[in-house]
């Protein structure tokens, strides 16, 4: 069929658009017209400008491409299979089925070549910035003179709606003060949305805008002039100080006489006849489906065996680094393994009782500052809070346009960008990311604690003024139903440390584990650390729950607590017993940890037989039935809080010794009736 060149460059095209068109008319589900109009910057990329390696797609040195505009999933799919990833092109006719490894929006994980999870818009235009800190810090800390190991770009499409999102802006004003001169991002500008016309709620200017964020900025007139995209490319990688953005005028549902251009074609199947009016418009065969013409399968496998050469490449490049510089490449595998060795877990501080009350976000603060010397990819920060969580890692400088090498991060307020940023860190591997802001402010992050579950990655959230121990600030800061509704998150792993010593284990058990996300919630107030020498040790947080003390014989009564009231129940459990009663006191720092522990465990610690039971918690109570159960009371707010100092606002809401000891002893009462 093609005779030349050019043919096969836009049979290629061509091929990109009707196996998006019949992958989603096959589901009769999807969103066709994003992958009509941007097949050709999809083509341009995998097929002729960038570095990866459909065999290896973990290879270390890849470009990375992220379809931030997710919705157009059927362009990204098509593009691995015919570039040559684990793909097959009957998953492509599984689109959006039970099983498949075509989902509706790319999931991270499940599909090869997947560099991130997209849909909700905004999410991967702000993980590619994200991977773009880590890069920028991994370069500067293994990269030499003369030996460059870490040496690539991070492309990505975005759309109009993701320019409406807050988030766009939010990170692209940070990636733009920091100089993120590897991001390369394509703008869909086919100015149509699902309610019709972009003009309906959107006018502003956004080349201008994001050359106010300190961006490079380019324009396409017209997206199927590959030669534009071509050089486009190449002036955004002449361009190392500045992210670039190429805003590429397009046309949803290119090709279909009678969708093109209208917001029909977004998010629904174009329809047999219309699919069969399209394919005849641009000489299309009609039958079969998911045709793919020899000389396309042929182009893209020579694209494929570039890909096998620029690693094979890059391999010798190491091979000279690891000659000249073998301590650093030997370090170099173990953290892109994944490996951050033992030696840190040594230098976990031991607090001892003095006597004096250590707010947790102080004790993290320690712990933080004692171990990063011996983590040293171990890179984060805070939403302009540093005083407040603690979280200046004091040694090593701020990362900065001026210094990739440093590792305290200053994310600004944006909480929502700062979430995205350490999803793309912890995707592009290496390093161990964190993030910090006030506990209240983790529900401007709910979309994006999500997604990391969602993938399966570990960013460590610290939240700090965890309750309405946070007092004179009020009930805008003091969070209520936020350590459940983080709860409510599956896989996520929220852990309320008791004092010092479980804010230490708290760390330790987040920088060991994978998988998931962790949530680490720490108070304003102080807090008195728990003896070690007199009660058990704080260890006793990795699974969950614990007892911290207990009478002798079966007891009548549980207490369990987390965070600054566990203190507050140790005392009441004292007078408890003073005067006869059994009671265990149980420190229960996180749900998620002691839902893993075997059913012989959890019996230990709360015994079935033992119907007395009473939480305590300075937040809603949702969840803590399932401990406390029928015979149990929960001590907690179902109210908002109040703007007072800590000791009133903690008095009026019921979390003292006192009043914890009361409502065990009635509890006691009712269950003796």
């Amino acid at each position: 069929m093609a005779e030349n060149n050019n043919e096969i460059e836009q049979l290629s095209i061509n091929t990109i658009r009707f196996l998006a068109v019949d992958g989603v008319q096959k589901a009769n589900s999807g969103h066709p017209g994003m992958p009509m109009g941007c097949a050709p910057i999809g083509y341009m990329l995998y097929a002729k400008l960038m570095k990866h390696n459909p065999a290896n797609p973990h290879w270390v040195n890849r470009d990375r491409f992220i379809l931030s505009a997710g919705h157009g999933s059927m362009l990204l799919y098509s593009l691995l299979h015919l570039s040559g990833y684990d793909l097959p092109l009957e998953q492509l006719k599984q689109f959006r089925q039970w099983g498949s490894k075509t989902p509706g929006h790319p999931e991270y994980g499940l599909t090869p070549g997947v560099e991130t999870t997209t849909g909700p818009l905004g999410q991967g235009f702000a993980n590619a910035v994200g991977m773009a800190i880590a890069q920028a810090h991994l370069a500067a800390l293994f990269n030499k003179a003369d030996l460059k190991i870490i040496d690539h770009y991070i492309y990505g499409i975005c759309s109009d709606g993701e320019m409406m999102e807050g988030i766009s802006h939010e990170s692209a004003s940070l990636a733009g003060h920091l100089k993120l001169g590897k991001i390369i991002f394509f703008y869909d500008d086919n100015k149509i949305t699902i309610d019709g016309s972009t003009a309906l709620s959107f006018s502003e200017n956004i080349e201008k805008r994001f050359e106010a964020y300190n961006w490079h900025v380019q324009i396409i007139e017209n997206v199927n002039d590959i030669d534009s995209i071509d050089l486009a490319v190449k002036n955004a990688r002449a361009e190392t100080t500045k992210p670039s953005l190429i805003i590429t005028k397009t046309h949803i549902g290119f090709g279909s006489p009678n969708k093109h251009d209208t917001s029909s074609a977004h998010g629904s199947p174009l329809g047999v006849e219309e699919v069969k009016l399209t394919k005849k418009n641009l000489g299309w065969p009609e039958e079969p489906d998911f045709f793919i013409p020899n000389e396309v399968k042929e182009h893209f496998k020579i694209a494929g065996e570039k890909g096998n050469q620029f690693e094979k490449e890059w391999d010798d490049l190491f091979k000279q680094y690891e000659a000249k510089y073998p301590d650093d490449a030997k370090y170099f595998k173990k953290i892109m393994n994944g490996d951050f060795g033992d030696e840190w877990k040594t230098k976990l501080p031991v607090f001892a009782d003095e006597g004096k009350k250590i707010a947790t976000r102080t004790s993290s603060g320690k712990v933080l500052n004692t171990i990063a010397p011996y983590l040293t990819t171990l890179i984060g920060g805070s939403a302009d809070l540093h005083p407040s969580t603690d979280t200046f890692l004091k040694e090593f400088g701020s990362f900065s346009a001026e210094n990739y090498l440093g590792r305290t991060l200053h994310y600004g307020i944006r909480e929502h960008a700062m979430g995205s940023l350490l999803n793309g860190m912890a995707l592009y591997g290496g390093v161990i990311p964190f993030g910090s802001t006030f506990l209240m402010f983790c529900d401007y992050m709910r979309p994006v604690i999500r997604l990391a579950s969602i993938s399966k990655i570990k960013p460590i959230y610290v939240f700090t003024h965890d309750s309405i121990g946070v007092g004179e600030d009020g009930p805008t800061h003091q969070p209520v139903e936020q350590a459940a509704s983080l709860r409510s998150i599956p896989f996520v792993i929220v852990i309320r440390p008791g004092d010092a010593n479980e804010s230490a284990y708290a760390w330790k058990y987040a920088i060991e584990h994978r998988g998931s996300p962790v949530a680490i919630l720490l108070t304003r107030q102080g807090m008195p650390v728990i003896d070690q020498n007199k009660y058990p040790s704080a260890e006793g947080l990795m699974r969950g729950a614990y007892i911290l003390s207990d009478s002798q014989g079966e007891p009548e009564i549980i207490i369990m607590a987390s965070g600054s009231e566990v203190s507050i129940s140790l005392q009441a459990g004292e007078k408890l017993s003073s005067e006869g009663k059994r009671v265990r006191v149980v420190s229960f720092p996180s749900w998620e940890l002691f839902e893993q522990q075997s059913e012989e465990y959890k019996e230990s610690v709360f015994p079935s037989a033992v119907k007395a039971r009473v939480s305590v918690e300075a937040g809603v109570k949702m969840g803590w039935e399932k401990y406390t159960g029928d015979g149990g009371e929960n001590i907690s707010v179902e109210k908002f809080g109040s703007s007072a100092p800590v000791e009133l606002v903690m008095e009026k809401y019921g979390f003292t010794a006192n009043n914890v000891y009361e409502t065990a002893k009635r509890i006691l009462a009712k269950n003796k009736k």
